[in-house]
């Protein structure tokens, strides 16, 4: 579970650094780049640990399957609520097929 929350704190910060810009095109782009740069690093306090703990209880393939999938989550919400897009139904085809892969991951076959 603390894997899981890790990562979830990771990927809002990493949304934010690549993508809160986005709102802000009159800002010039190496102050953009240098904010991005100033959350991408509370990013990677998250990050690390995140794989560090999580690879004693999953494989090297299987947390980056979890991080991608809790990316779309919070990348979905962030897109809706921040920058205000429409979430279409082929994104959520999208998801569910990604909900596939993670099924075929973490099967025991």
């Amino acid at each position: 579970m603390k894997t899981i929350l890790l990562l979830c704190a990771f990927n809002i910060f990493m949304t934010f650094a690549w993508y809160g810009h986005l709102k802000f095109k009159e800002v010039a782009l190496w102050k953009v780049v240098l904010f991005s740069w100033l959350i991408a690093f509370a990013e990677y306090c998250f990050m690390v640990p995140a794989n560090r703990i999580g690879y004693q209880q999953f494989s090297g393939a299987q947390l980056k399957t979890i991080q991608e999938v809790i990316t779309l989550a919070v990348f979905a919400i962030f897109s809706v609520f921040y920058l205000k897009e429409p979430l279409k139904w082929n994104y959520l085809v999208s998801f569910v097929l990604i909900i596939a892969a993670v099924f075929f991951m973490f099967k025991k076959w």
